[in-house]
């Protein structure tokens, strides 16, 4: 049986990260705090900013504006979106 979370997105317990998704400290915050359903999201919306920004993950500049969108995202408060992206379905 999987570990579950209180998700801090999603306010409810949910199936938890199996381990930290960052080094250091603030992976094991993510994964004491965050559900693996909000963290897989949080992927997807990461890697369509990093393509449709055409984000370069050796500058540090990029690296800390992702980092704000991550926290931004998990708070449940509004995130950058890509241009032009539709969600299936729509």
């Amino acid at each position: 049986m999987s570990q579950t979370v209180f998700c801090r997105k999603y306010q409810q317990e949910l199936e938890a990260l199996p381990f930290p998704p960052l080094p250091g400290k603030k992976g094991q915050e993510i994964q004491a705090s965050v559900s693996k359903r909000a963290w897989e999201e949080w992927q997807a919306l990461q890697t369509r900013l990093i393509n449709e920004k055409h984000l370069n993950m050796l500058d540090p500049a990029s690296r800390e504006y992702l980092m704000e969108q991550m926290e931004r995202f998990l708070d449940n408060r509004e995130t950058d979106q890509a241009e032009g992206y539709v969600p299936r379905g729509e």
